[in-house]
């Protein structure tokens, strides 16, 4: 799977709870989310992105999600 479609889903869901006024929910809906669709290979895939290229493309909120709860979507 080619990263930058991963990075373009993580944004649209980023997008979605990027508008709920609770930050802390917000961050926890994007981990629940990817952690409940996405398979463990697509998950590896986009931290290894963010390890290697800091998150390029990556929404600051998506960014943040996935720093914060790292080892919920191991």
């Amino acid at each position: 799977m080619d990263v930058k479609h991963l990075v373009h889903m993580a944004n649209q869901i980023g997008e979605f709870f990027e508008a709920m006024p609770d930050r802390p929910e917000a961050l926890e809906g994007i981990v629940n989310h990817v952690r409940k669709f996405w398979a463990p290979r697509m998950r590896d895939l986009l931290a290894h992105h963010i390890d290697e290229q800091g998150g390029e493309g990556l929404r600051p909120i998506v960014l943040e999600a996935f720093q914060s709860h790292r080892e919920a979507l191991a």
